[in-house]
């Protein structure tokens, strides 16, 4: 099964929790690309949904679905969303994309975090793919030096700014062995606005597809 293959299909599971009426907070990537084209097949059920990303929001309104800011409609049922890393504990590594604030305060807002991915991002320890931090700019030289004194190897992601007008450093070689420590600590810097550790609130249900199907890791 290609990884393409097990996304559709981990995709198409995560439709199985939603009820009818729902307003949904849907998250930004690929694999909730995939997601969003699966809940265009069943939008007269739902009320519509949350995006955590322009882009999202626009793949989202292509299909016909209304797309609620979280102001209007407060917390959510669910949000589903991909990861670029998870461990079996269901903490995460998120914001390849760039949308890393939006997702964390969407997951945040929401009583059920639904996480999809391939099984090829299920990892032992969190840290081979570069963690990402959102900053504001003027502050970038000097959250690059404080992330060095952590133990990472900072690198400003060239040519991107983030929806909230903001830069993404990502960070390499870091062996992130005690997630929920290192979210807070890196948090803590003055200037980050959030990093992609999704560990204080991770997910609650993780669902991975492979070539056996689906595996579920849920508390």
């Amino acid at each position: 099964m290609t990884p393409e293959q097990a996304k559709q299909l981990v995709a198409e599971a995560a439709i199985e929790y939603l009820e009818w009426d729902w307003v949904i907070g849907v998250g930004t990537g690929s694999t909730a690309n995939l997601f969003i084209d699966e809940l265009a097949k069943i939008k007269g059920r739902i009320e519509g949904a949350v995006a955590s990303s322009e882009a999202s929001a626009e793949r989202l309104q292509s299909h016909g679905i209304k797309v609620f800011e979280l102001d209007q409609v407060g917390d959510l049922p669910i949000y589903v969303d991909g990861a670029d890393e998870s461990t079996k504990h269901r903490h995460l590594v998120k914001g390849g994309g760039a949308a890393l604030t939006r997702e964390k305060i969407v997951a945040a807002a929401s009583d059920k975090f639904i996480c999809i991915a391939d099984d090829s991002k299920l990892v032992d320890v969190l840290g081979a793919f570069p963690l990402p931090i959102e900053v504001i700019p003027m502050a970038k030289s000097y959250v690059a030096r404080q992330l060095v004194k952590l133990g990472g190897n900072p690198v400003l992601r060239d040519g991107v700014v983030t929806d909230n007008g903001n830069m993404i450093i990502d960070v390499h070689g870091m062996k992130i062995e005690n997630p929920v420590e290192t979210e807070r600590n890196i948090n803590q810097i003055a200037g980050v606005v959030t990093n992609g550790l999704f560990a204080q609130r991770g997910a609650d249900v993780l669902l991975l597809g492979g070539d056996d199907g689906i595996t579920k890791i849920e508390s």
